[in-house]
């Protein structure tokens, strides 16, 4: 188990009635020391609120904050007001639908930790140290890929998986951004915005077991269409 620094999981939640208590859990029993976890739920219509709430009342130390907001502003804004509310020398986004495996958090957090890197992304596709990947659609690859190599384009940055929620970075580079994005137009701001700070960026690879949309997705082409937009403005007119 790692020590010696303390780790900010910011988790935003929609809709996750069937995984959030779990994805709590797992979270908590991750291989990290000293962490606190944040939770940002942005309207969620299930019964997700209700089961926060009554982990909050039940439990109260499993969690160190919950933000509930007032209405469903997106995953973006979401990010953002866990972000603010870090303390932890180390910030990692975390997803609660179980995609991503937090086990691999000292995977994410190895470079940081050597001061090697100020920010490292998780790619699903970069190989060698991911343990499985589970195949879905194709369309959704090829878009990743395209919009990967576009950003890369601008950035001058070698990524294979710009678009990849599992991003650790430093409170310093996290408190140094002045992020706008509400929705999954976030992923190409941020790293956008990583790359004109000059910040040191390194990928590792990680397992991804994604899910369809039987079972919860929720990006769609409309979030594809504004990532291309976000990759221009963020890099050309920022």
């Amino acid at each position: 188990m790692i020590n010696d620094f303390k780790l900010s999981v910011v988790i935003p939640v929609y809709n996750e009635q069937d995984t959030i208590a779990q994805l709590i859990e797992v979270v908590r029993n991750a291989p990290v020391k000293n962490k606190e976890i944040i939770i940002v739920d942005d309207y969620s219509t299930d019964n997700t609120r209700q089961i926060l709430q009554n982990i909050k009342t039940a439990n109260p130390d499993l969690v160190d904050k919950i933000i509930f907001l007032e209405k469903n502003y997106g995953k973006g804004y979401a990010v953002r007001k866990g972000l603010k509310c870090a303390a932890g020398d180390f910030i990692i986004i975390q997803d609660a639908d179980l995609e991503y495996d937090p086990q691999e958090y000292p995977r994410l957090l190895g470079p940081l930790l050597l001061g090697k890197a100020d920010v490292v992304y998780g790619s699903r596709f970069f190989g060698g140290g991911a343990d499985a990947h589970r195949a879905l659609y194709f369309w959704h690859y090829m878009g990743n890929k395209f919009l990967t190599l576009l950003s890369n384009m601008f950035t001058n940055i070698n990524l294979t998986d710009m678009e990849t929620c599992y991003k650790a970075f430093t409170k310093e580079a996290s408190d140094s951004l002045d992020l706008q994005e509400n929705r999954f137009g976030f992923e190409p701001e941020i790293t956008a915005k990583f790359a004109k700070k000059k910040y040191r960026i390194y990928e590792v690879g990680i397992s991804y077991w994604g899910r369809t949309y039987a079972e919860g997705k929720h990006i769609n082409y409309k979030d594809g269409f504004r990532a291309l937009w976000c990759i221009i403005k963020y890099n050309l007119f920022s």
